[in-house]
């Protein structure tokens, strides 16, 4: 679902990103974001850390811890084997 929303540039260019769009992309402050400028559009996105996406990104592994841990195994068996 898409959101939009008005804003204003402040004192010295800042720009707040409005509360309804912070919430809805868990952007706190200190969060990082990659701005882009293309034509006469600004993209604002989000740069998620490891941890953050690990905790709430999207899941696209299919494979359970259980079956990595007995694939990790069976490869480090290989490995000292050669």
């Amino acid at each position: 679902m898409s959101l939009t929303v008005k804003a204003r540039i402040g004192k010295k260019r800042v720009l707040v990103i409005p509360k309804a769009i912070a919430e809805k992309l868990s952007l706190d402050e200190g969060s990082a974001v990659r701005i882009t400028a293309t034509g006469d559009k600004i993209i604002i996105e989000p740069l998620r850390d490891a941890i953050w996406l690990s905790l709430h990104g999207e899941k696209v592994a299919r494979i359970t811890l259980k079956e990595l841990e007995e694939e990790s195994n069976e490869r480090q068996k290989r490995y000292l084997k050669e």
